[in-house]
């Protein structure tokens, strides 16, 4: 795998508190599903 630099990371907007967050290494197989910055968002949206 490529090494990717932090400044590099791709990014997203939360659709609840539109912030952007970065990907992070635990959603390295999910990313493409990951649509929330946290669990309190989440569940805002339910």
């Amino acid at each position: 795998m490529k090494r990717i630099l932090k400044e590099n990371f791709p990014e997203k907007i939360c659709p609840v508190c539109n912030l952007k967050f970065k990907w992070r290494k635990k959603w390295a197989k999910d990313w493409e599903n990951v649509i929330y910055c946290s669990k309190k968002c989440r569940k805002k949206n339910q």
